[in-house]
């Protein structure tokens, strides 16, 4: 039964400020001695990061194209256990999907959590319609649980008191905040997201700033109030992994493996959740970094995730003694599996402000970075080919969101596409999952919670080399 108090702070479409609010509000709560656990609805690892900040806590993900309904309530279940409140952030206008019933849109997920919403609206030249909005809105849906209102840029008290009298008048709902426009209200962007927290070098700085205007012009209290009268859930929680008559989970925990995980400036992208999954298996995760560190000794299989390798590309390259590590222990069949930025680092060469870095090399590409995006948003995969992770015929749900392209493909024997795209761009002509050997590159993301396959697929390599490497004395 999950009693956790919760809140979904949604938007009418992007840009409104949820971002910035959601963020400032959870480390007022936290700042309160709450333990806020922080979600995003939607596929985005950089709000995610500035989420982590704001409520010194993991960031989860919580998407209904990534993963069933029963999914995201086992993975809410797990992630409030000791939860005081959580906090989601929405993604795009509350009712935005992908079809005409919008069943992956920020309103499905708060009727299936069963958690207010709080709508956050930009008022920037607008008074009374604010409240047609706003009803709109509750009529369009009324099984979802609009709560209150949160007015954005307002131009002074004038302008605010009409939108508050009309918004109780019409809509009967509390107004619990009302936010000026201010300068100093805005995280820096770049591409369609903002930068991630990680390379802002002033974080605290931005989110101090956050949070003074949120403590100051947010009803806390009323929000708190709001998000405990949340009722109780009762979740399914099904197993990540079968276990059990001598399965996969069973012999992981005999022979434990080592899996590396790359994380650091240039390679930040990763669902908590899929470490944490691997975790629960019962592998040994070591983290390190590609741009100062050696290949850490004994690993049974690497995971490298997304984030911005093209800024960081000379000090990629200067680490000569991990790429070429890295290259060797491919060779010998090591598990690699690397997503979006990952999949450039494994290339041969990245092509960044008309200079070129050698990079891992391990698959015959060079890698070029746009100014307009080559790939954004959900993906549906079909495997086409049978690889280390996955299995012919399986259908795989993801996303991706990347810059960099394939500038050219070379030829190497033994290499091959094991995905085809049904929805997205992938690698070149539809195809993605660049296989060779047991290394894998793909600009999909998936996530643990919607795709098991990848956790088992992940285990079952590494066990494999395991074995290999005891057998013929590789490590």
């Amino acid at each position: 039964m999950i009693r956790c108090p919760r809140l979904t702070i949604a938007g009418l479409g992007g840009d409104t400020g949820k971002t910035v609010i959601t963020v400032g509000l959870c480390r007022v709560l936290h700042e309160k001695g709450q333990k806020v656990i922080p979600f995003k609805k939607g596929p985005d690892y950089i709000d995610m990061g500035w989420l982590r900040l704001g409520a010194s806590h993991p960031c989860y993900n919580l998407d209904l194209f990534l993963m069933s309904k029963d999914q995201a309530l086992s993975s809410f279940s797990l992630n409030t256990k000791d939860a005081d409140i959580a906090v989601i952030e929405g993604n795009r206008g509350l009712y935005d999907g992908m079809d005409l019933e919008g069943s992956v849109s920020t309103a499905e997920l708060a009727k299936l959590i069963q958690s207010p919403v709080i709508l956050v609206i930009d008022c920037t030249k607008v008074t009374r319609t604010i409240a047609a909005l706003v009803l709109g809105c509750q009529m369009f849906d009324q099984d979802v649980p609009i709560k209150g209102v949160i007015l954005n840029r307002l131009a002074g008290n004038r302008h605010e008191e009409i939108i508050r009298k009309s918004i109780e008048h019409y809509c009967h709902l509390p107004v619990v905040g009302t936010i000026p426009k201010l300068k100093n209200i805005t995280f820096p962007g770049r591409h369609l997201g903002l930068i991630p927290s990680q390379e802002h070098p002033m974080a605290e700085d931005a989110i101090d700033n956050a949070t003074e205007i949120m403590a100051k012009h947010l009803d806390v209290e009323q929000l708190l109030q709001i998000a405990v009268n949340a009722p109780p859930l009762n979740p399914p929680i099904p197993p990540l992994i079968k276990g059990g008559e001598g399965g996969l989970l069973d012999e992981i925990i005999k022979n434990p493996v080592t899996i590396g995980v790359i994380r650091d400036s240039a390679f930040q992208f990763y669902y908590p959740e899929n470490i944490d999954a691997l975790k629960r298996a019962g592998a040994e995760i070591i983290e390190f970094s590609a741009l100062a560190d050696d290949l850490p000794p004994s690993l049974d299989a690497l995971y490298i995730g997304g984030g911005f390798p093209e800024t960081h590309a000379s000090l990629l390259s200067s680490n000569e003694t991990l790429r070429l590590s890295i290259r060797k222990a491919a060779e010998e069949g090591l598990p690699i599996y690397a997503e979006c930025g990952g999949l450039m680092y494994l290339g041969e060469e990245l092509i960044w402000q008309e200079k070129r870095f050698p990079m891992v090399g391990i698959l015959p590409f060079v890698t070029g970075v746009s100014k307009k995006p080559q790939g954004h948003g959900y993906t549906e995969i079909d495997v086409e080919v049978s690889n280390p992770y996955f299995k012919k015929g399986q259908v795989l749900h993801g996303h991706e969101f990347h810059y960099s392209h394939v500038l050219n493909m070379g030829e190497k024997d033994g290499i091959y596409f094991s995905f085809k795209m049904k929805k997205g761009e992938g690698i070149r002509k539809k195809m993605d999952g660049l296989c060779y050997k047991n290394v894998l590159v793909t600009y999909t993301h998936v996530h643990a919670h919607g795709t098991r396959e990848w956790v088992e697929g992940m285990l079952h390599s590494a066990a494999d080399y395991k074995k290999q490497c005891k057998t013929f004395n590789i490590n």
